[in-house]
């Protein structure tokens, strides 16, 4: 899909999303390794993040392209590599960097870390450290959303065309849970959008030689789920494209796909180099970088460099003190260990 240039505060909003991920994403990175990100900022002593941190630098044009058209009352789930998904639907830029140092203050109470976060105020239902589990959860999140629309219509507590958005990899296409998933949602006509965030990469493993076919949008299309492929690196294009596949899926018509064509530029955690990536691979991606594309196009429109570095320098203001609040935020306390856990009934940790 050709991209379109939105109106302009709508143009400068998903900028504004754009750098508050990448500056979220650049801190984090500098904090889990204690010392310099790729990118200059600095982290003092040793590593801040708990966990392994898996980043979407490079990615940002989808999650902004897509959340800029959801409600709080919108489902969305997310994956491993999640934290441009979870700013872009609302949540709170602080809790999430608590969240990612393991503090109380955190979205989880420090338990959940960067893979396990969820708001489910603004209705994100979750990060997921299994590739592709996030698919079954959005359908069957989106089946209960389908059933609501059924209440009476003076029941103002239920939003009659809330939708889910569930986001995945290219990895996840090639496991078990991406057919079901779909299946299900086409056959019982479910108010879901699926977005295929494609960035080539299944951990340390291209992912073309492992993917028979042509990919996300074909498998959709085998299941009559209509499905559209975008430039992921173009905000206009990702924000365009989601316009249509959402009012369309509000409006009752069934699932949708997104298959949104972009490229990790980072390793698969924070602390992997990939050496085993083509350096010539990742400079042609380099050079495509979304937030330079949208602020070039910005600029070409009549915006203000001053304005938009007003934005840049805003979220890193916003990231630097989220950076000392996680930091001087308490640990959770010993016996939190024993809230927000399955009991089986008999008491034998006790």
């Amino acid at each position: 899909m050709a991209s379109r240039f939105p109106e302009p505060d709508i143009a400068q909003a998903l900028y504004r999303t754009m750098v508050r991920i990448r500056a979220f994403e650049n801190a984090a990175e500098a904090a889990s390794q204690g010392g310099v990100s790729a990118y200059g900022q600095q982290a003092a002593g040793a590593a801040k993040v708990r966990g392994p941190l898996h980043l979407s630098t490079g990615q940002e044009a989808v999650p902004a392209g897509v959340c800029a058209h959801l409600r709080p009352t919108d489902y969305l789930t997310s994956t491993h590599r999640g934290h441009g998904h979870t700013l872009a639907k609302g949540a709170d830029l602080g809790r999430m960097m608590a969240e990612l140092f393991g503090k109380a203050t955190g979205f989880n109470g420090g338990k959940g870390g960067s893979m396990h976060i969820a708001d489910f105020s603004v209705g994100m239902l979750g990060a997921n450290g299994v590739v592709a589990a996030g698919l079954p959860i959005a359908v069957g999140a989106a089946h209960a959303q389908k059933l609501q629309r059924g209440r009476a219509l003076s029941d103002t507590d239920v939003d009659a065309d809330a939708i889910t958005v569930c986001f995945f990899g290219d990895g996840a296409i090639n496991r078990g849970p991406f057919l079901e998933a779909l299946n299900w949602a086409r056959v019982y006509a479910l108010p879901v959008l699926f977005v295929c965030e494609d960035n080539q990469w299944s951990a340390t493993t291209a992912s073309g030689p492992m993917t028979a076919g042509d990919g996300a949008s074909a498998r959709a299309l085998a299941l009559d789920i209509p499905a559209t492929q975008v430039d992921g690196n173009d905000v206009f294009a990702v924000h365009a494209a989601a316009a249509t596949l959402v009012a369309q899926v509000r409006a009752g018509t069934g699932p949708r796909l997104l298959h949104a064509l972009t490229y990790r530029v980072k390793g698969h955690v924070s602390v992997d180099v990939a050496a085993y990536r083509d350096p010539a691979e990742l400079a042609a991606a380099l050079a495509t970088d979304p937030i330079e594309r949208v602020r070039l196009a910005l600029c070409e429109a009549g915006t203000s460099a001053a304005t938009l570095d007003a934005l840049v320098d805003a979220a890193s203001v916003e990231v630097s003190a989220a950076l000392d609040a996680a930091d001087a935020a308490p640990w959770p306390a010993p016996e939190a260990a024993f809230t927000d856990v399955q009991t089986t009934g008999a008491g034998q940790w006790f």
